[in-house]
Parts: C-alpha cells; structure tokens; sequence
C-alpha cells in the first residue's frame, strides 16, 4: 500500500469516526420526542382540567375552554413539528437535548423535508408497529424510517456548525 492510499484510508476511518461522534444517541432521540409530547400533553391536560373546572356540556364556559386548549395543543403541534424544524432543524424536544434535525448532506433540513419527515414518514413508522422509530437504534447512521424516507439524519447540534 502507497503513502497516498494509506493517508485515503486514514481520512475514511476520520470521516467515519466523525459520523459516529455527530449521530444522535438513540436515548437522546427518545429524550427528545418525550419532551415533545409532554409539552403537547400537558396543554390538552390542562385544558381538560379547566373545563372539568368550570363545568361540563356543549354549551358552557367548560366546553369553550377544552375548545381552545386542543386548538393551542394543534398550534403548539404544528409549530414544533413542521415550523421550529423548518426554521431552526429543531423541535423543542431536540432543542433541550441538544440535537439537530439536517439534510444528510448537513445542509438545513427545511419545511418540505420536515412536513415529509413528521408526516408520511412518522405514519409509515407508525404502520410498522413502531419498528420504524426503533430502526434507529440498531442503523450505523442513527437514522429511523422517517429519517430515511425524508433524507434526514439527527446528529448533535453542538458537534458541528452548520455552514452558511
């Protein structure tokens, strides 16, 4: 083996060391997508709870408030799984683990691939009785279903700077 094909070899290994080091944990990821829900979670409890508090029926302040607090838990939904992403690569789930949502060329992910991603690929994940989201833990890329079928990959965020 030359001097040249050892030093090609010796940046492939850096290369694939460097993909090791940004991929995202697979505890991360699932840190992550709790956070998500929580949040979501919590302003649907918390509408329910107000509603139970101010009465029940179809026609009452109770009704009004459990109408508004799913209407905030869809906003809530909708910002932080096609907008937040679409703008910054980040869920707020993502954010508070420090992982990043990008193209697998590292370039921003942007609202087409997010709507693909956290859509189709979150429900094609969904039909596989979850074997789709866990296919992340087992892949050398770190990626789930929806990962692949969006040309996505979640890496650290504090690992890389994105090039502008």
């Amino acid at each position: 083996m030359s001097i040249e094909q050892a030093d090609l070899s010796m940046v492939g290994d850096v290369a694939r060391t460097q993909d090791v080091e940004l991929r995202a944990p697979f505890a991360l990821r699932c840190g992550a997508a709790l956070v998500d829900y929580t949040v979501v979670a919590g302003i649907a409890a918390f509408a329910t709870l107000l509603a139970r508090m101010f009465g029940g029926g179809s026609r009452t302040a109770g009704a009004t408030v459990m109408e508004f607090g799913f209407i905030a838990a869809a906003v809530v939904v909708l910002a932080d799984l096609f907008v937040l992403p679409g703008l910054t690569g980040r869920t707020l789930g993502k954010w508070v683990t420090g992982l990043r949502i990008e193209r697998r060329d590292g370039e921003p992910v942007g609202f087409l691939r997010a709507l693909v991603r956290h859509t189709i690929g979150y429900l094609v994940s969904l039909l596989t009785l979850g074997l789709g989201f866990l296919l992340a833990a087992f892949n050398r890329e770190g990626r789930a279903l929806h990962d692949l079928l969006a040309g996505t990959v979640v890496v650290r965020a504090s690992a890389r700077v994105r090039p502008r």
